[in-house]
C-alpha cells in the first residue's frame, strides 16, 4: 500500500479551530471597572424630617416629590436615587419619626408617687404639639393604612405604640407601689387615652388640649382602676 504524506493544505485545515497558545507571561489586560459614586445618606434625616412636614400639612394625596425636595433644599434627582416612589419616601419617614423612650428605661418619665401625678405630669405644651403633629400625619395617611401593612405597621411603630409604652409603664408602676390592684387590665387600659384622642382628631375634628386630656384621666382612666381625682372631681394636680 501506498503511503500518502498529508499535504501543507490539508495540515493548514486540520488546525483551523485550534486556539492559539499565548505565551507563559502574555496575560491579557481586563478594562478597569468603574464604580458609582457612593450615596451620600447624611442627609436622609432632613428629607425625611421635611417628607413629615409636608405631609403632616398636605396630606399623602396632595404631597409631591418635589414639595420634599423644595423643603429640604435638595434635587428631586436625590430624592428619586434613595426612595423609588412617594409611598417608599412616606413609609421611611413614619417609620423614623421621634418615638418614646425605649421599654427598658423610665428615666425620662415622671415619677411623683401617684398614678395621677405621673399622668398629668406627661401633659406638656411640647408633648401635646408632637402628639398633635402625629396625629395630622395619621390622618393624612389613614386612607392608605387598609391597603399598605408596612405602613400600618410603622404608623403603630412611630405614633401608636410609644404612647400605649407609656401608659403601660405608668400603671404597671402603680400595680408595683400597691396604689392600685394587680387585676386591673393593663393592655386595655394602656389603648384608653392613645384610641380617644385619635378618635376626637381624626373623626371629630376636635383639638386635643390640657382640658380634654385632665378629663380622659379623672373621668375614664382613674375610675376604670379605682380610683378618684382629688376631692372627688377633675381637679389640676
Amino acid at each position: 500500500m501506498t503511503h500518502v504524506e498529508p499535504t501543507a493544505a490539508v495540515m493548514h485545515d486540520s488546525g483551523r479551530d485550534a486556539a492559539p497558545e499565548l505565551a507563559p507571561d502574555a496575560v491579557p489586560e481586563l478594562a478597569p471597572v468603574k464604580l458609582g459614586r457612593k450615596r451620600d445618606h447624611s442627609r436622609d434625616p432632613e428629607i425625611l424630617q421635611a417628607a413629615i412636614d409636608v405631609l403632616a400639612e398636605t396630606g399623602y394625596d396632595r404631597m409631591t416629590i418635589e414639595m420634599v425636595a423644595t423643603r429640604a433644599k435638595a434635587g428631586k434627582a436625590t430624592l428619586y436615587r434613595r426612595w423609588a416612589s412617594k409611598s417608599d419616601l412616606v413609609i421611611d419617614a413614619v417609620a423614623c419619626m421621634k418615638a418614646a423612650p425605649g421599654p427598658g428605661s423610665t428615666a425620662s418619665l415622671p415619677d411623683t408617687g401617684t398614678l395621677r401625678g405621673d399622668l398629668v405630669a406627661m401633659i406638656r405644651p411640647h408633648s401635646i404639639q408632637d402628639n398633635e403633629k402625629k396625629l395630622k400625619v395619621m390622618a393624612g395617611i389613614v386612607s392608605l393604612l387598609a391597603h399598605s401593612p408596612e405602613l400600618a405597621a410603622a404608623v403603630n411603630t412611630a405614633i401608636v405604640e410609644p404612647r400605649v409604652e407609656i401608659n403601660r409603664r405608668l400603671l404597671q408602676r402603680a400595680i408595683d407601689r400597691g396604689e392600685i390592684s394587680a387585676d386591673v387590665d393593663v393592655e386595655g387600659l394602656a389603648l384608653i387615652s392613645p384610641s380617644m384622642v385619635a378618635y376626637r382628631t381624626l373623626i371629630m375634628k376636635q383639638p386635643v388640649d390640657r382640658a380634654f386630656l385632665l378629663g380622659l384621666i379623672d373621668g375614664v382612666v382613674l375610675p376604670a382602676v379605682g380610683l378618684q381625682a382629688p376631692g372627688g372631681e377633675r381637679a389640676e394636680a
